[in-house]
C-alpha cells in the first residue's frame, strides 16, 4: 500500500510538471493595460488590449499593433489618448464628470464624442491645458492628470 500511495504521489507530481499542463498559453497584457490596472483600482480586463472600471464608467484600450489607429470616440463619451492626434492608449469614458486619468502615463490629446458641452484637460492645479468642444478634440500638453466634463 505504501508503494501504491507514492507512485500515486509521484505521477500527479510528474502530470504537474509536464508540458501539458504548462502548454496552456495565456495571453499577457498590453504593458499600457497593465498599468492603467496597477494604478486605478476596481479595473477588470477583458482582453490583452482592453480593460473595463464598471463603477467609474472607464475603459481603457491599447493600440493593437495589427489594428489601423484608434480614431476618434464613441458617440456619447468622451476620451484620453496617450498620443497627440487621438492615437495611441486610450481612456473613454461614459460619465460626464471630473475624471483621473491615472490610467495612462501621459495625456497627448483628448476628444468629446458628445454632442453638447466640453471637455477640458486640466493639470494638478486646475489649469487647463486643452478644451475640446463637441464632436471636436485637442491636443494636449503634457501634465494632464484629469478631464473636467461639462454638460
Amino acid at each position: 500500500m505504501k508503494k501504491f500511495l507514492i507512485a500515486i504521489v509521484l505521477i500527479g507530481l510528474a502530470l504537474a510538471a509536464s508540458p501539458a499542463t504548462a502548454s496552456a498559453t495565456i495571453t499577457p497584457l498590453h504593458p499600457d493595460v497593465q498599468y492603467a490596472l496597477d494604478e486605478v483600482p476596481g479595473g477588470v480586463a477583458l482582453s490583452a488590449t482592453h480593460a473595463v472600471w464598471p463603477a467609474l464608467g472607464m475603459t481603457v484600450t491599447a493600440e493593437s499593433p495589427f489594428a489601423r489607429s484608434v480614431g476618434t470616440c464613441a458617440t456619447g463619451t468622451y476620451c484620453a489618448y496617450a498620443g497627440t492626434a487621438l492615437t495611441g492608449t486610450k481612456l473613454t469614458f461614459a460619465i460626464c464628470t471630473n475624471v483621473s486619468t491615472a490610467g495612462l502615463r501621459s495625456v497627448g490629446s483628448i476628444a468629446n464624442g458628445r454632442s453638447s458641452g466640453k471637455v477640458q484637460a486640466r493639470d494638478s492645479a486646475g489649469t487647463v491645458l486643452g478644451t475640446a468642444f463637441p464632436n471636436g478634440s485637442a491636443t494636449v500638453g503634457s501634465g494632464t492628470v484629469g478631464l473636467l466634463c461639462t454638460l
